[in-house]
């Protein structure tokens, strides 16, 4: 049986001020991400209309390497404990991709 690559996509509305802050904790989490096993890609996009709103697209070669990264400890410290509390929204979806 094949495994899936999943592909996760986010959308975060960062709270006002708080955009310098946030990108020093995402900028590390990037490049620790980037560097695991199982890791595809990890894109980070500002909305041309809404400074505040950033786009994420990550890449997992499975769902075991997806499920590795936000159970890792520097996940655990850089994400749930650093940049999601400077957010106001936070939407996520995993996906699985249907045509390449």
């Amino acid at each position: 049986m094949a495994t899936s690559p999943v592909y996760v996509f986010a959308r975060w509305k960062v709270k006002e001020g708080k955009m310098q802050e946030l990108l020093q904790l995402l900028t590390s989490l990037r490049m620790q991400t980037q560097a695991e096993e199982g890791n595809l890609f990890y894109t980070v996009c500002q909305d041309n209309s809404d400074a505040n709103t950033l786009l994420l697209s990550e890449g997992y070669t499975s769902a075991t390497a997806q499920q590795a990264h936000v159970s890792s400890d520097r996940y655990k410290k850089l994400a749930a404990g650093g940049i999601i509390p400077l957010l106001n929204e936070r939407e996520v979806f995993l996906t699985t991709p249907i045509i390449k």
